[in-house]
């Protein structure tokens, strides 16, 4: 990375560096469009793991203290420069880790045209398109899950907000007096329960509600990586028994290590039995609606009381889309119920800030509409079927050199195990990033170490998927 930034003449004049003329900022804007051209281009060639020197970078960073302006090309150029060097990244076709793809180009240049119109996207008054497209889009993705007619939601920051907001729904729903007296309005200790494959974030959420972490119960699983049913209801029985109030199941639809999905209807028949709220966090493989060959999967997702589904996972947007879909989306504003007399509201719409944790937030929705509205879901269908596609032949082929796949799943994750008296998956996959070229990750499913790959980017070929491949078997012989 370049050293810490000079002061050089501007390449384009303007009266001012923060608000410039319209002429101004249309060369700003070809300036910026062209660099970020080149760097994406740059993207396959480059090493996806960071490869910034952190101690210059820090003594860089430390010397600016703003009292000095610079050039804005300098400036973009430096920060261009660092990104390419400072960070994992996921936009390469080698990046084969978390689930966070390359995002689709509508989803860029909506996040752009979003930025520059700035929306408060709280109040339906000050923004009534873009609430309008967004409830329109939540509508289209709970019926493309199956859920019943007149469900809906709104778009979140991510899967841990409308996870939240989930069990928000839940605890009001249990004990009314919740939203005023927190964990006291219980005559027991609340309880959600969780499979010890879920996403722990629920530790957090638990904490922020106020009902303390020891609300969340960890279910074993089935040796699968799935919610074992029976053992979920003896929990439930046994918590009953204590004087505790169960209050919800949160079943995971594509789990973060493995990609598995709990048994959804023997979850449906549990809460059911026990009058309790069901969440499915179906934050990556919920994209499998999109699918018609592979959507079986999620049978049973359309019974949830609510889902969430992430559209900067597999739907490919831009950082941070979530989605919280509810079957009863006239609940919500019990849930968050709030009167302002500054908010110009208006009686015949329901405004976002009244029915979701934000108050002021960004039109998120625009992403994943422009992304339908120019593709279709055929073309995430495309995309799905791509990724799992290339995730057949990475297993297949590693099958045939001793490697063993250990999950089941149909969610373009592969939790592999090397063949016998070889290195650890850690040591293996210490060497596949000392390379380079690709970016995996170690993880531990049933209680085994694994490698674990998932395809996220469309632009990943069947060129990067056969040398990783060749990788893994050097890795695997070479520790030996």
């Amino acid at each position: 990375m370049s050293a810490v930034l000079k002061l050089t003449p501007n390449v384009v004049s303007s009266t001012n560096a923060l608000f410039p003329d319209l002429k101004t900022r249309r060369q700003m804007d070809d300036y910026v469009g062209d660099r970020l051209h080149t760097a994406m281009n740059e993207l396959v060639a480059r090493p996806v793991s960071p490869t910034v020197e952190l101690g210059t970078f820090r003594a860089d960073l430390a010397a600016m203290d703003f009292q000095d302006s610079h050039s804005f090309e300098a400036a973009v150029d430096w920060m261009i420069s660092g990104l390419g060097e400072g960070m994992v990244h996921m936009a390469s076709p080698g990046y084969l880790g978390l689930f966070n793809p390359k995002p689709t180009f509508p989803a860029e240049v909506g996040d752009r045209i979003a930025a520059a119109f700035n929306p408060q996207a709280c109040v339906w008054s000050h923004a009534p398109l873009p609430v309008e497209i967004e409830t329109h889009v939540i509508a289209a993705v709970a019926k493309k899950a199956g859920m019943p007619s007149g469900s809906g939601g709104h778009f979140t920051s991510g899967g841990s907000e409308a996870n939240n907001t989930a069990f928000l729904c839940a605890l009001t729903r249990a004990e009314s007096n919740y939203a005023d007296h927190g964990a006291s309005a219980f005559d027991g200790e609340p309880r959600i329960y969780i499979s010890d494959e879920s996403h722990l974030a629920w530790l957090k959420i638990a904490h922020q509600s106020g009902v303390g972490r020891n609300a969340i119960s960890r279910v074993p699983t089935d040796g699968q990586g799935r919610f074992d049913a029976p053992k979920l209801k003896s929990m439930i029985e046994d918590d009953i028994k204590a004087g505790h109030k169960p209050v919800m199941i949160a079943a995971t639809a594509g789990t973060t290590n493995a990609g598995m999905v709990d048994p959804l209807k023997d979850c449906r028949k549990i809460a059911d039995q026990y009058g309790l709220w069901l969440h499915v966090d179906a934050a990556w493989g919920g994209a499998l609606i999109a699918s018609p060959d592979n959507s079986d999967v999620l049978s049973g997702i359309e019974t949830a009381d609510s889902v969430t589904i992430d559209a900067h996972k597999w739907f490919a947007s831009t950082m941070g889309a979530g989605m919280f879909l509810i079957q009863n989306p006239s609940f919500l504003p019990e849930v968050f119920n709030v009167s302002a007399s500054y908010m110009p509201s208006n009686e015949e719409t329901i405004d976002p800030y009244v029915n979701s944790m934000q108050w002021s937030r960004r039109f998120i929705g625009i992403r994943l509409f422009l992304s339908l509205l120019i593709g279709g879901w055929d073309s995430f269908q495309d995309h799905i079927e791509h990724s799992l596609s290339l995730i057949d032949r990475l297993t297949e082929e590693l099958s045939k050199r001793g490697w063993t796949l250990c999950n089941d799943s149909r969610m373009a994750i592969a939790c592999l195990q090397p063949p016998t008296n070889g290195p650890e998956p850690g040591e293996i996959v210490e060497t596949i990033l000392e390379n380079g070229t690709h970016w995996i990750s170690a993880a531990r499913f049933e209680g085994e170490s694994v490698v674990r790959v998932c395809v996220t980017n469309y632009e990943t070929t069947e060129l990067q998927i056969d040398d990783l491949i060749e990788q893994l078997d050097r890795a695997a012989i070479a520790r030996r």
